[in-house]
């Protein structure tokens, strides 16, 4: 998987990696637009939306003939879930609401094929290897698949050390709303709690050499250490920006150019 490959290198390396979670419009051109943007990654949602399974597929075999990391938020962190939706063709998981190591050992379950795991792989998934062999899936996509495990509670928060050193994590990640939520300061994004656990997780991955990513302001979460960042939404980074736009226009006194009368 070059696509994986890539991604972790960047998530390892010493810049800011971006990348975009797309909840609300998903077509097989936005592929193309992030990757001529410079994007690094896109995760597709079906946790809180139901997109098309086809049109799922289309777009991450876009991005694989591309070598462009696109991952799946599945609906939940369940083995049926997660298993289809490695057979969409992602190069990877972000794996919601994850709070204990048997969670992660149940991951492995559905991500590895017998004997590591359960996993029977389908669909388009199969189109990452070159040969049907179990050898080829160990390699080829076993190998280097990117799983986020998704911290989103008191409960995860509590085993994020033990989350960060499981041999199957990638990168740690957090939602940050919903563990504000958790935390009781929902939405108070610079509430002293929420803070003190965000870097509670980012030191967790960070003490086994992992990064952690979350989305969110890149202007403050930059400076506190996060490096793989998700940046926004598309749909709500097109209405944000039309917005500034817009009142940026509103703002500007047009000038006359329709010519006096003639006396």
């Amino acid at each position: 998987m070059k696509a994986a490959q890539i991604l972790k290198a960047k998530i390892n390396g010493p810049g800011v990696t971006t990348g975009v979670i797309i909840t609300y419009h998903l077509w097989p051109g936005l592929m193309e637009l992030l990757i001529r943007s410079g994007i690094d990654y896109a995760i597709i949602d079906l946790e809180h939306l139901t997109h098309n399974a086809e049109l799922v597929a289309d777009c991450c075999a876009i991005a694989r003939r591309a070598d462009f990391p696109v991952l799946i938020r599945p609906p939940e962190t369940e083995f049926t879930p997660m298993r289809l939706a490695l057979d969409l063709g992602p190069c990877g998981l972000l794996l919601p609401y994850v709070s204990s190591v048997a969670t992660m050992d149940m991951i492995q379950q559905a991500v590895y094929m017998a004997p590591r795991g359960r996993r029977r792989p389908g669909g388009h998934g199969n189109f990452w290897v070159s040969g049907y062999h179990y050898e080829n899936f160990q390699s080829e996509v076993e190998a280097d698949l990117i799983i986020l495990p998704q911290i989103e509670n008191q409960a995860g928060l509590a085993c994020a050390a033990a989350l960060a050193a499981h041999p199957l994590t990638t990168a740690l990640a957090i939602g940050p709303y919903d563990l504000s939520a958790s935390l009781g300061c929902c939405w108070q994004p610079d509430a002293p709690v929420l803070l003190r656990a965000l870097d509670t997780i980012r030191q967790a991955g960070e003490a086994v050499g992992k990064k952690t990513w979350i989305i969110g302001n890149p202007d403050t979460l930059v400076p506190r250490g996060f490096s793989f960042m998700g940046l926004a939404e598309p749909t709500m980074l097109m209405e944000g920006a039309l917005r500034d736009l817009n009142q940026r226009v509103k703002k500007i006194t047009p000038i006359s150019t329709v010519a006096p009368l003639l006396p």
